[in-house]
């Protein structure tokens, strides 16, 4: 397979080429279309691909840059978009057969900031139905594979994202996440997933305005490209009551960090959660690498207080806002996970939310204690390396039972309780060669901060090439048995009579 130069370049330096006139949109489009034909069936990361409406944006694109009057800093750059976030007049399924039609009027505001600012809207990715569990599968698109091994999850909710990005669809693509969503796909793909502070980009699909455990984000490959797409989706929405103004140019000149600087925690298990042995011994191997070279590196305590059981309300009331009525009236339509939530949130009552509430602003004060005497804390992202796309979620870590299909996550679902700052770095491979994703979290509302001390620390390990950022081989991809879409039961109506809305629809993640 006979692959372009062109598509290894970081986002940055394809818009520099673009601003240097040594190449057009057209000609980058060109060279990501002809992969994604090659590539995409093979991991079935990209949904609905908008090839009609981007080769003329592409022209324009190009036109203005050889004139020097870029449309703004993404302009003529292709990007992907989650599946479970409205693009103009371009087909947004969720994975659900309730969607699978579905072609919304207006952008989400994150897609319009990102089309403001002259990206293209190339494709949608995949995603699990309705964003709910970390194994990208559906009934309307079928299974994302792991470009490293396709046979393996990516990951998710953001997993067609993640996988996008690792096998050099896209330069940039969209997340979001409740738990762990934009963080757990990014380390098992190889790439960075950030999960902002609950202002920083505008949510207003939340089912429940005032809960800031779902958030939106950028994932790209590098620092340098998150931060470049970061800068143009941050903003605030009145729809969002969570999100707040703040200075545009905030991201643009973060503070230098320097490593000998930085006052490091280190948590192998966020308070407890199981973790596979072989997970602990990468991570620890990886802290114990960048300890000599930071100003501290101590044990982190995250016993924090009873995050499962808030986890488990906050989520599940979300779910009964979002979906409840819709199961109750026809729960045929929705796979078990949705169901479940959905049960479980009706079997709560107002005591159970308001002792959840509290104890989550309980866990957000010690963690502000905690985070006095650190900058940052070092954690495994997920808690085993890729699975069987087959298997919907480990029934089992490291002896541990788990209760439901999401309690594998604790490792990240635990940070968004905090509402602060959290993001994935790629750190080499695990002992099974699949990608190893350092989980840093950083203090509320401390966003600089923690971006800046991720730099510093994705420059540390890709000095070394254990620890650098691992690229799959694309040239000898495996071929996933059963095939990626063997599952599908609802295939999309992409055709069809389309069901536009004025009304956005809810995502609980």
């Amino acid at each position: 397979m006979i692959k372009s130069p062109l598509l290894t370049l970081s986002a940055t330096d394809v818009l520099k080429a673009f601003k240097e006139r040594s190449l057009t949109p057209s000609d980058y489009l060109a060279s990501c279309l002809a992969h994604i034909s090659q590539t995409n069936p093979s991991i079935n990361a990209l949904t609905v691909i908008d090839a009609e409406r981007a080769v003329p944006l592409a022209a324009q694109a190009s036109r203005r840059w050889q004139a020097g009057t870029p449309a703004g800093a993404l302009d003529g750059l292709p990007i992907g978009v989650k599946d479970i976030q409205d693009t103009h007049d371009l087909l947004t399924t969720h994975g659900s057969v309730i969607a699978r039609a579905r072609v919304p009027d207006q952008d989400l505001p994150l897609v319009a900031r990102l089309r403001a600012a002259g990206a293209i809207i190339l494709a949608k990715t995949n995603v699990p139905e309705l964003g709910a569990g970390g194994n990208s599968r559906n009934p309307v698109w079928g299974a994302t594979g792991n470009p490293f091994n396709p046979n393996l999850i990516a990951g998710g909710s953001s997993g067609g994202s993640a996988a996008a990005l690792a096998a050099n669809l896209l330069p940039l693509c969209t997340g979001s996440d409740t738990g762990g969503s934009l963080r757990l796909p990014a380390a098992l793909c190889g790439v960075v997933g950030y999960r902002p502070s609950v202002d920083v980009i505008a949510h207003p699909t939340r089912p429940l305005g005032w809960s800031g455990i779902s958030v939106l984000g950028p994932m790209a490959r590098t620092m340098d490209d998150l931060l470049l797409m970061l800068r143009v989706c941050q903003g605030h929405d009145l729809n969002d009551p969570l999100s707040s103004p703040a200075n545009p140019e905030r991201f643009n000149n973060l503070p230098l960090t320097k490593l000998s600087d930085l006052r490091v925690g280190v948590s192998e298990s966020f308070g407890g959660a199981p973790v596979d042995a072989e997970i602990r011994r990468t991570f620890h191997s990886r802290v114990d690498l960048l300890k000599p070279h930071v100003k501290s590196c101590l044990p982190a305590d995250l016993n924090l207080g009873q995050m499962d059981r808030t986890f488990d309300i906050l989520r599940a009331e979300s779910f009964v806002a979002g979906f409840g009525k819709a199961v109750e009236k026809n729960p045929d339509n929705f796979g078990t996970h949705i169901i479940s939530n959905v049960e479980m949130g009706k079997q709560m009552t107002l005591s159970d939310r308001a002792w959840a509430h509290s104890e989550q602003t309980r866990i957000l004060r010690k963690f502000n204690l905690l985070m006095q005497d650190f900058d940052v804390i070092l954690l495994p992202t997920s808690p085993v390396s890729p699975f069987p796309w087959t298997q919907s979620h480990p029934t089992e870590i490291d002896g541990q039972a788990m209760d439901n299909y999401y309690r594998w996550l604790a490792l990240a679902y635990r940070g968004s309780l905090m509402g602060g700052p959290s993001i994935t770095v790629p750190s080499g491979c695990d002992a099974h060669g699949m990608p190893f994703g350092l989980q840093m979290l950083g203090a509320l509302r401390g966003d600089e901060q923690l971006l800046s001390a991720a730099c510093a620390v994705e420059a540390f390990f890709n000095q070394m090439p254990e620890t650098a950022r691992p690229t799959p081989d694309l040239d000898n991809i495996a071929v996933s048995n059963p095939d990626l879409r063997s599952i599908v039961t609802h295939p999309p109506i992409i055709n069809g009579v389309s069901h536009s809305t004025s009304s956005p629809m809810q995502t609980v993640v």
